[in-house]
């Protein structure tokens, strides 16, 4: 048995089962993970969420921005962007089911003791345990009857920085954004969100939140991410392992395979 964990797919069918192939990914005997964002901008978001469901208990995942984006439109809270590519999506007879099961999905998953998986990475001041436990802390509300309330309430930027006694939507709202929208930090612990280019291509006072130390992460755990496709993969840390390589803007989806330490990767 082998645990692979598969970068952005973004609705991009064709892609995840090539790369799949080249893998000799075997449903039966394998288990595959995704890193959030499953969907949108991709030609094939619909076919790519049936072939996931489809796997079962072969399938995990978290959720990144443009899953939680979806089940907002789908609840009617937001409008789907033409960018968003969702509109087959949106009118099958499966969305209901299919927004039902991303609701149940949590937004950072250990794979292991030593391995976290999350879309957009580990905000610096959290353990991986403590990722857990405020992960299934939103988990709990959009699992639950009042999840269109958190829907509606997820979307801002503020509060920027984490306080252990924020409380109700502002904190919900943080552990979203840290975990679905994080870049760049600045020097005061803030998330900031507008610069998504690479970070050398950035001033002084924004750094990338794995190049800031983590007291709380130990030696030999590692966190598998996507969400910013302009790092290639690139973090320069052996413990932070980007695998958002781009496929939908043209270049690669890479799989990474934890046993192994082993990346595959297919191109466009």
């Amino acid at each position: 048995m082998a645990n692979y964990v598969v970068g952005d797919i973004q609705g991009c069918y064709l892609g995840l089962v090539a790369l799949l192939k080249k893998a000799k990914f075997d449903p039966n005997i394998d288990k595959l993970w995704a890193v959030g964002d499953l969907i949108a901008r991709g030609p094939d978001s619909l076919k790519t969420l049936n072939f996931l469901y489809q796997m079962g208990d072969s399938f995990e995942c978290v959720l990144g921005n443009h899953d939680l984006h979806f089940l907002a439109v789908h609840c009617k809270l937001k409008p789907a962007k033409q960018s968003d590519n969702l509109g087959p999506l949106l009118a099958s007879k499966k969305a209901d089911k299919f927004a039902n099961w991303l609701r149940t999905k949590p937004l950072a998953k250990k794979i292991n003791k030593h391995t976290l998986i999350c879309h957009a990475g580990l905000y610096p001041q959290w353990s991986l345990n403590q990722a857990e436990a405020l992960s299934n802390e939103v988990s709990i509300v959009l699992s639950g009857p009042k999840y269109k309330k958190l829907l509606a309430n997820m979307y801002g930027s503020a509060p920027r920085a984490w306080d252990d006694s924020l409380k109700d939507y502002d904190r919900l709202r943080f552990i979203i954004n840290a975990f679905t929208r994080m870049r760049f930090i600045k020097s005061n612990n803030e998330l900031e969100f507008e610069t998504k280019s690479s970070p050398n291509l950035t001033t002084k006072h924004l750094k990338p939140w794995f190049s800031i130390e983590n007291t709380q992460l130990k030696k030999k755990q590692k966190i598998l991410f996507g969400h910013w496709a302009t790092l290639m993969g690139k973090t320069d840390s052996s413990q932070c392992i980007g695998l958002d390589t781009g496929y939908v803007w043209g270049n690669k989806m890479t799989l990474y395979c934890i046993e192994q330490e082993k990346f595959i990767s297919v191109s466009h």
